[in-house]
């Protein structure tokens, strides 16, 4: 087993896409009789939950589609039917997004896009991610409670989300943002129907709403949140989706939306009597006149022939995955448990994001060394038969890497007594990334690809409507290190990009697309992502199966967070092994598409997650 890492697009290939793919990361598939602390089971297919019509698993020709949500999915679907290619899908899927997502997406927000280009057979990706005001400083969050800071304009970056649609259609779609809003401005006008979800969501965030004028009028009709079945309407949003089609994206970047976007930062429209502490926000309408998204390399790593892409800093996503599949591919047969080898190497990866990965414009990211094949064994030396000590300090990406010790025959090198400086430098404070991001998969009948992580951040973003518009800010910046924290690649600075948790991905075989995943969930969606990949390719588990499986993430903590099905079923021989559990309800929400050969494509959805997502194909035979 051999992993090797790439920065860059994929060289031609000519060869046959082969989807009997047995393993990703040299831990092999185990049998029939393994035993809890062995395997993941093969699992049954959940039904499909709330919402007629939303199924979660769709198989066909001619174009795919996953969502967490039927509305966007339909609107990617119409302009696949309508003769648009992948990146048009999935602009049009986004905005929709925005209107019956719009807790976890909208155009003031920002995200991370991982493209194939099946004419060129190579991957490249987007970054739409906020930046900073240039008056934010490095203690700017120092002394703010972070409940604080989430509902402030103080919190809200410059959007991302209108450059990156812009760049990604002028660059690989073929229609104008005109027409790729359209379908949301046909949902926003008539107005989508209340599930579960929605209302809880709305319940869970009415005490802030209610705090801002413009956002208790829109998301709190009659001082409640709207009931499940009723009908929410955004007309504000339609209308500013049509001038934002009309005027193109320099309205918002410097025109006149950008001048109501700062204004609602600078002033937040507070309801009178309101006694929540709301900082002002440092935007000018300078900053979004310099903002520009960026075309990026991708991550890139080769493990048992299959070519993982993901994001480059500033989201962590792509080095992390990649390490730890590298990680694990250098365990190999050796491990003796999969799931603890998938733990300890999730729990190394995040050590080392903590200590390196940060905007890279401002920060030195060992990039390649983080990637690297003997960086990986290096690592993975330290896994043992037994949990290591938290937290585990970062490596040394450097270049120069030392042998296992002969002495370990599966690694566990003595980590009792780490050295103190750089086991604090791997484990500053997690602050509570956002969960509400969400993630969308399409493919076209051509073969083009696109995963797609979008986000405002926390669920309802900083709280904040611009009145009249229809459109939440976001409060990714507080994604930054609060602080006081020298030496953090993470901390804030004027024009800086907060590192991310996004990490669309796309999985090659021979240069053509075999799955495409991400999923939302703040810093799990690192170890979602991870997992349905170990789940998928060492565990035999079908793509559904993948998805649909009790999640843990562990993220160099003293506990692993994990559903309450995988603590049931794994837990007690985990816990044998020195691991510790701490239960959440659910982990992720995540996307795939699965090429299955002569152009048949399964789109996926969780089944119950989120309250289940929605997958369309074009047509379910030729």
């Amino acid at each position: 087993m051999r992993i090797k890492a790439h920065r860059g697009a994929v060289a031609p290939l000519t060869l046959v896409l082969v989807t009997s793919v047995t393993s990703i990361t040299g831990l092999v598939a185990p049998p029939a009789h393994a035993t809890p602390e062995t395997a993941l089971p093969r699992l049954p297919q959940a039904p499909p939950h709330a919402g007629a019509g939303k199924v979660p698993v769709a198989e066909g020709y001619g174009g795919a589609v996953a969502t967490v949500d039927l509305d966007a999915s339909k609107a990617a679907l119409k302009i696949l039917k309508q003769g648009g290619n992948a990146m048009d899908a999935a602009v049009a899927a986004a905005a929709t997004l925005g209107v019956t997502e719009p807790y976890s997406a909208g155009l003031a927000g920002g995200g991370f896009l991982v493209h194939y280009d099946a004419r060129k057979r190579s991957v490249s990706t987007i970054d739409g991610r906020e930046t900073a005001p240039r008056a934010m400083t490095a203690t700017a969050f120092e002394g703010v409670p972070f409940a604080e800071a989430v509902t402030s304009g103080l919190s809200a970056g410059v959007p991302g989300s209108v450059a990156q649609w812009d760049l990604a259609l002028r660059r690989f779609g073929t229609m104008p943002l005109s027409r790729a809003l359209r379908p949301a401005i046909q949902v926003a006008e008539r107005g989508f129907v209340v599930d579960q979800t929605f209302h809880d969501q709305t319940a869970e965030n009415a005490d802030r709403f209610k705090d801002f004028t413009s956002t208790a009028r829109l998301y709190l009709p009659g001082g409640s949140p709207p009931a499940v079945g009723s009908v929410l309407r955004n007309p504000d949003l339609a209308a500013t989706y049509r001038e934002l089609g009309r005027r193109g994206p320099s309205w918002l970047y410097g025109g006149a939306l950008g001048a109501e976007v700062v204004a609602t930062v600078k002033r937040p429209p507070v309801t009178p009597g309101s006694s929540r502490v709301i900082r002002p926000g440092l935007m000018e309408l300078s900053d979004l006149r310099a903002y520009r998204a960026i075309e990026r390399p991708p991550t890139h790593v080769t493990v048992s022939g299959l070519d993982v892409y993901g994001m480059a800093p500033p989201s962590s996503g792509g080095s992390t995955v990649g390490e730890a599949l590298g990680i694990l591919a250098a365990t190999g047969e050796t491990a003796a448990a999969p799931l603890h080898a998938y733990l300890e190497a999730s729990r190394l990866a995040f050590a080392d994001r903590n200590a390196y990965v940060g905007d890279p414009a401002y920060v030195d990211v060992p990039l390649d060394e983080l990637l690297s094949e003997g960086f990986a064994k290096e690592r993975a030396c330290l896994i043992g038969p037994a949990a290591m000590p938290n937290p585990a300090p970062p490596g040394t990406p450097d270049g120069t890497y030392a042998p296992c010790p002969a002495a370990s025959p599966a690694g566990g090198r003595d980590t009792t007594a780490p050295d103190k400086g750089a086991q604090e430098k791997g484990a500053q404070e997690e602050k509570p990334e956002g969960p509400e991001t969400t993630h969308l998969v399409v493919a076209d009948r051509w073969g083009n690809v696109v995963a797609y992580n979008i986000t405002i951040e926390q669920t309802g973003g900083n709280g904040i409507v611009v009145p009249g518009r229809g459109f939440l800010l976001n409060n990714e910046l507080t994604d930054f290190t609060f602080g006081p924290a020298p030496g953090d690649p993470n901390l804030p600075g004027p024009g800086k990009r907060p590192r991310s948790s996004m990490a669309p991905t796309i999985v090659l075989k021979d240069g053509r697309p075999l799955l495409a995943v991400g999923s939302p969930g703040g810093a799990t969606i690192i170890t979602t992502v991870l997992q349905i990949l170990v789940n998928r390719f060492d565990l035999g588990m079908s793509l559904p199966e993948a998805l649909a499986a009790p999640r843990a993430s562990q993220r160099n903590a003293a506990a692993t967070q994990a559903e309450p099905a995988f603590v049931e079923r794994y837990g007690p021989a985990l816990t044998a092994l020195g691991h510790t559990f701490t239960t959440t309800p659910e982990i992720g929400a995540a996307t795939a598409l699965e090429f299955l050969g002569r152009d048949r494509v399964q789109a996926v959805a969780e089944p119950v997650r989120r309250g289940g997502g929605s997958a369309l194909v074009v047509s379910p035979a030729r």
